[in-house]
């Protein structure tokens, strides 16, 4: 278990390296939870039912998007779709996720490395957090940013403001290009890239999860990794452990 206290933005240095993550599909595998409680909500509404490869692209995007330009649910159902897919996952749902391999420890190793951590979901922020408790992943965290816990939203937060309320906490907001160097987002799906790309970030994507084929790359993944370690290695390539800029500065100091 992770030892966090709870941390303040005015308590972050901005120089300080800090990994932003994606929820469902990158540290959390929702094992057919999401799928396969938009098939039961569908269902109980007598509303029909998309292929199996439909419902998987609905894995990232928020949901109220996804049931109705995806699923075809008409926007006065809408609500009601969301509340009983919504009550499925809190009853049984969530308890069925599971972190991914190496994922716990990679998480770990990084912190003690000194990166900061974030989550930048576009999971309704309360549920996310619900979530990350869940599985054990929370105290790993110092911030959670996510999409509003109003679902009907009539413009909801896009991948990229919510990974630049996440930079913004993380005292990381400065215009300066460099600052935005200070970060790296992971995650597995094309919007996840494109939070990164428009934040000025680097993305790592992960192959783990619900992209399609070439939709990381396409959309603009610095490296595409398969495993925590490659995932390790990735970020210790784009972001030196800050243990390690302490160490060589104080070898320039005196030398």
């Amino acid at each position: 278990m992770w030892e966090n206290s709870p941390v303040t933005a005015d308590a972050f240095h901005p120089a300080t390296p800090a990994v932003l993550f994606d929820l469902d599909g990158t540290l959390v595998d929702p094992a057919g939870a999401i799928t396969g409680g938009i098939t039961q909500a569908l269902a109980q509404h007598e509303l029909p039912i998309p292929p199996d490869a439909v419902l998987r692209s609905m894995v990232g995007p928020p949901l109220a998007q996804s049931l109705g330009a995806v699923a075809g649910v008409p926007a006065d159902r809408l609500g009601a779709v969301i509340a009983t897919y919504r009550d499925r996952y809190r009853a049984e749902g969530m308890a069925a996720s599971r972190v991914y391999p190496g994922v716990a420890d990679l998480l770990t190793r990084l912190r003690e490395r000194g990166y900061r951590l974030a989550v930048a979901t576009q999971k309704p922020v309360g549920l996310a957090t619900e979530l990350l408790t869940a599985t054990g992943l929370v105290d790993a965290f110092d911030v959670v940013h996510g999409s509003s816990d109003d679902e009907e939203d009539p413009v909801p937060l896009t991948k990229t403001r919510i990974v630049a309320a996440a930079l913004a906490d993380l005292g990381i907001d400065g215009p300066a290009a460099g600052e935005r160097a200070r970060a790296v987002m992971v995650g597995d799906r094309r919007h996840d890239m494109i939070g990164a790309t428009e934040n000025g970030l680097a993305g790592i994507g992960v192959a783990w999860g619900f992209a399609g084929d070439r939709e990381l790359v396409d959309a603009g993944a610095a490296v595409v990794v398969g495993s925590a370690g490659e995932l390790e290695k990735a970020i210790a390539d784009l972001l030196r452990p800050p243990a390690e800029q302490t160490g060589r500065q104080g070898t320039e100091a005196t030398a």
